[in-house]
């Protein structure tokens, strides 16, 4: 009996200080949460509102930074061909996406973010008075565009065919980001960027609209990449920028629905 009594107390014993053990409500004491970076590779022209995204993403996740690459769409799938370390790639178009996509570099399927569409910028002061596509084909008018390689590029060409201007642009850069500061820096009387550009340089430039641009239409792409470290935190990411919150950032800066 005496024996029973003991191995009782014992189980008893043990039990209460595994439940005082337990309980981190009294220590105050939690597991901190795993830090995680994840790295993004996206299109230049998402610039702002990935940054903004991001920002809200960490807010929401606690421990999870984010950190970005933005750059050329076509610049950007061949650093991942080559093995650039990144979690996350969101495109200016369906083109580059899928490239890395045949080369089994994305987990899934992507899914579509955002469209975008073109617009003339111009200096302020718009010195070379273009009020249309076609001023864009005189060679008096010093023209910047994307290189044919990078989507804002595809789309101007795009955009050449279906109204049969002929731009003669005086460079062709490698992101639409430089192609909007060539403008601001008043190297170029006018330039083909996105109606997102145009809307967040704000007073730097003067949008041009035209109609030609609503029969070329860019479709943004965003997949986690099967190169990942932080699967789960890839795909979450890519998922919130389809959800409500990341879609309304979007839509604040332009972008039309996908």
């Amino acid at each position: 009996m005496r024996r029973l009594l003991a191995t009782i107390g014992a189980v008893l014993l043990v039990t209460s200080m595994a439940a005082c053990g337990s309980d981190s409500s009294d220590s105050g004491s939690s597991a901190a949460p795993k830090e995680t970076t994840i790295t993004v590779f996206a299109a230049a022209s998402l610039k702002g509102t990935f940054t903004e995204i991001g920002k809200q993403f960490e807010a929401a996740n606690e421990g999870v930074t984010v950190k970005f690459n933005f750059a050329g769409s076509s610049d950007l799938v061949a650093q991942i061909q080559q093995g650039a370390p990144a979690d996350v790639f969101a495109s200016a178009d369906t083109k580059n996406m899928d490239k890395a996509t045949a080369d089994q570099l994305v987990e899934g399927t992507p899914a579509n973010v955002a469209r975008n569409t073109l617009e003339i910028a111009t200096p302020p002061d718009n010195p070379a008075d273009v009020d249309e596509l076609s001023d864009l084909g005189d060679s008096k008018v010093k023209v910047v565009l994307c290189a044919p390689e990078v989507p804002c590029g595809s789309a101007a060409k795009s955009v050449e065919d279906v109204s049969g201007v002929d731009i003669k642009p005086v460079s062709e850069e490698q992101s639409v980001t430089d192609v909007l500061n060539k403008v601001i820096n008043g190297e170029a009387d006018a330039g083909l960027v996105y109606v997102t550009d145009v809307k967040a340089a704000g007073d730097k430039v003067k949008g041009v609209e035209f109609p030609e641009s609503s029969k070329v239409v860019n479709t943004y792409p965003i997949a986690a990449l099967t190169g990942s470290k932080s699967p789960e935190v890839a795909k979450n990411f890519a998922a919130y920028v389809t959800g409500a919150k990341g879609q309304a950032v979007l839509a604040a800066a332009g972008f039309a629905k996908p």
